[in-house]
């Protein structure tokens, strides 16, 4: 399970610094009126919707195998939980997976556009609120612990 919790810890920093940069292309290419092209920008896009549904995945092993996921709301109930067994176990989660769909509806909707900026505007909009979901749920102070 170590191997599980370290991977998830590790691919995040990953998986951040690629959501960071399709979002940063998505609005130089948006605001800065750019041709969307399949070599560069859907691939960079592509890539963070990849990376952001494997890790995902490991974040799900891991939250059922962990003594702070499932377990702990087991154990405890949800009225046991203190505000860091909370995060863990209900709130990152929760909010990462309404993130992922999110990201996933972006690149959904961006398909069906055939103007650059409208695909730019649609992965700006969905890739960057996902993004903020993310960071928002972190456990900052027990990454690592």
């Amino acid at each position: 399970m170590e191997v599980i919790k370290n991977l998830h810890s590790y691919m995040a920093y990953v998986v951040l610094a690629v959501l960071v940069f399709a979002v940063v292309n998505a609005l130089m290419g948006w605001l800065g009126k750019k041709d969307f092209t399949m070599h560069k920008d859907l691939r960079i896009s592509l890539f963070a919707l990849i990376l952001s549904h494997i890790q995902l995945l490991v974040g799900l092993l891991l939250y059922f195998v962990s003594a702070n996921g499932l377990k702990a709301i087991q154990t405890l109930g949800m009225g046991g939980l203190n505000a860091p067994a909370r995060l863990l176990a209900l709130e990152h989660p929760f909010i990462n997976i309404i993130a992922l769909a999110l990201i996933t509806i972006g690149w959904s909707r961006h398909k069906k556009f055939m103007e650059s900026d409208r695909k730019f505007k649609t992965i700006s909009i969905f890739y960057g609120l996902g993004l903020l979901l993310i960071l928002s749920r972190i456990p900052w102070g027990q990454w690592f612990n």
